[in-house]
């Protein structure tokens, strides 16, 4: 089982076996959004996103909060398992049914930028 601390390249690497997690890919309209929003303002989203989203103990649409299009943030959750609670049990070992720490979320951001800025800078 992958650690959510352990280096974002690391996890990366391991999350490209995975046919499924290694489809994702950003299409050009999300390059020209970072293009017009910057890295920062995609960090700033993605911290947004997961301290609403995936941090609480509790979220009533789990499984299902996190769309598949429309923001760079929400196709590197899906290509690095980190769009769900049930994905981050599977894949990082990190239980359903309490709130993410901060170091687990600072981590999720750091995973999701690391995707991202590969994507971005290839």
């Amino acid at each position: 089982m992958l650690k959510i601390t352990d280096n974002p390249e690391v996890l990366l690497e391991e999350l490209a076996k995975s046919k499924f997690r290694a489809s994702f890919k950003l299409p050009k309209y999300l390059m020209k959004y970072i293009d017009d929003k910057g890295l920062e303002a995609i960090e700033e989203h993605a911290r947004d996103f997961i301290n609403k989203r995936l941090k609480p103990a509790e979220i009533p649409n789990d499984g299902r909060q996190t769309p598949m299009k429309n923001h760079p943030v929400f196709i590197a959750q899906h290509a690095t398992a980190t769009c769900c609670r049930g994905c981050l049990m599977k894949w990082y070992g990190i239980p359903k049914g309490r709130e993410l720490t901060a170091k687990e979320t600072a981590a999720i951001v750091r995973l999701i930028m690391t995707w991202v800025k590969r994507e971005y800078e290839t």
